[in-house]
């Protein structure tokens, strides 16, 4: 089975090839139809199952590009998964030229007031920072078509629960609304109740208590004294491809980070106290492999979902069961397998026995190796180099466009029809080689598509645009 059998734009089908999206799994097959369908929704699936694009695909083969107006909003607990979200449907409806905003607190509101104010076709956002917009007036809200709540649980744990009924009060013209959560909660039931009409209930297997067969789990009991030397023998020994090691505490994650920094390792740490813009530089810096090991509290580490983490470490353990399993779950992605290691006290071994009746798994005690010490330091060599293969998803759609900026824009009264006219009057230059079109204030962006991008700018540059002849130059894509 392939997507072929969905009717899909051609221009989403040929995205979804150049993101190796081959088949549907098991939460896209179950959901695309009813996306289609326009029925309401709501799906249970654990992150990591491929639901965004469960959602994402068929919300852009529904969009009309030509309409100013926002039809899809998307509300997403986490700023960082605000982020990815943007990414892969951006990506998804790139060749169809669907826009994306995404719209998150600690990020310039003004920056993002004129990002709204473009043709904006899907809006992610955090709640609280959305209720700001639609309070100043930013934001439309009046055409929005669909309504998706993503990871619904985690906005019930994050305190969301009011300010996810304001909004959904405030979109009462919607036709579809779509609710996906890890677990279902009474919460959950209850606002589809009330905001659905005769909703339709998918539950794709939770395979957490199957886990054994997709992730390894084992501990080592040590003493809290002796945490870092402990931490890197395991490194030495397993030699995480990508790691992601939990702490609890902000100043638990900068001591562990510059204590394996001063060894030399490829590492970085993540924690709720950074500034937004760092937060987003070294999340966005680990997906695409500058460096093997991202360490970070619990909730700074929420939304974030890449496939290919081959090891979580416990550095420290949670205090809550759920919290364990949500920390493993980040490895074993998208069919891979995975690893989980935990550093145990003495004192924490009934926590241990209660995980382990609570997913019906024994996790493997083991002890640090006793090879020559000399073996176990030349292997660290691996974990000071940069891990090899891993590539930012966009590349293969970036690798074929090029991003023009012009000096010229709102300012100087330049409209994307000005743009449109002008490129496709060069020869041998259609419409369908014009990407996603920005006019800001002082300056616009056009991204040139299928591989013309070099000749199109040797031409529009000795071109007049509106009457005059306007500077521009070549610029690097930013996903973010």
């Amino acid at each position: 089975m392939n997507f072929n059998k969905y009717e899909l734009d051609k221009n989403i089908l040929r995205a979804l090839k150049l993101l190796n999206y081959e088949k549907p799994t098991l939460v896209q097959e179950k959901v695309i139809k009813h996306v289609l369908g326009h029925e309401d929704l709501v799906v249970k699936s654990k992150t990591g199952s491929g639901k965004t694009a469960a959602f994402g695909i068929p919300i852009c083969q529904k969009i009309d590009i030509e309409s100013r107006e926002g039809q899809v909003l998307i509300l997403v607990p986490t700023r960082e998964l605000a982020i990815q979200i943007k990414e892969e449907i951006g990506l998804i409806g790139r060749f169809k030229k669907i826009r994306c905003a995404a719209v998150f607190g600690r990020q310039s509101i003004e920056m993002q007031k004129n990002e709204l104010k473009q043709r904006v076709h899907v809006i992610v956002a955090t709640p609280g920072r959305l209720i700001d917009h639609i309070k100043r007036g930013n934001v439309k809200l009046d055409n929005i078509e669909t309504l998706i709540l993503d990871e619904a649980d985690e906005m019930l744990e994050l305190g969301f629960a009011d300010d996810v009924s304001y909004i959904l009060d405030k979109i009462s013209n919607r036709k579809q609304t779509m609710f996906f959560s890890a677990t279902m909660p009474d919460f959950i039931l209850n606002l589809a109740k009330r905001y659905m009409e005769s909703p339709k209930y998918i539950e794709i297997e939770d395979k957490i208590k199957d886990s054994k067969l997709d992730i390894v789990q084992y501990f080592y009991e040590v003493e809290n004294k002796n945490r870092k030397i402990v931490i890197d023998r395991i490194l030495k020994e397993y030699l995480p491809e990508f790691g992601l090691i939990f702490c609890n505490t902000r100043s638990g994650v900068e001591s562990l980070k510059k204590y394996l920094k001063r060894l030399g390792y490829l590492c970085e740490g993540l924690h709720g106290g950074m500034s937004q813009g760092m937060r987003i530089k070294i999340f966005q810096k680990f997906r695409r492999g500058h460096y093997r090991l991202l360490i970070a509290t619990g909730v700074a580490a929420r939304g974030i979902d890449f496939d290919r983490i081959t090891h979580v470490i416990n550095y420290e353990l949670p205090f809550k069961h759920e919290e364990y399993v949500h920390r493993i779950g980040r490895t074993a992605r998208m069919g891979n397998k995975g690893c989980a290691i935990s550093l145990v006290l003495e004192s924490e071994m009934k926590f241990v026995k209660e995980i382990e009746e609570q997913m019906d798994y024994s996790i493997i005690r083991r002890e640090l190796k006793k090879d020559d010490i000399a073996d176990i330091n030349s292997s660290a060599e691996v974990l000071k180099s940069k891990p090899s293969g891993r590539k930012d998803k966009a590349e293969n759609f970036n690798k074929n466009i090029v991003k023009i900026r012009i000096n010229a824009g709102k300012d100087k009264k330049i409209r994307p029809g000005d743009l449109v006219g002008a490129i496709a009057s060069i020869d041998n230059v259609d419409v369908e080689d014009i990407g996603i079109i920005d006019v800001q204030k002082t300056c616009s962006y056009v991204e040139i598509l299928n591989g013309k991008g070099d000749y199109i700018f040797s031409k529009l540059e000795k071109k007049e645009i509106k009457g005059r002849r306007i500077s521009m130059k070549k610029v690097r894509i930013r996903n973010f």
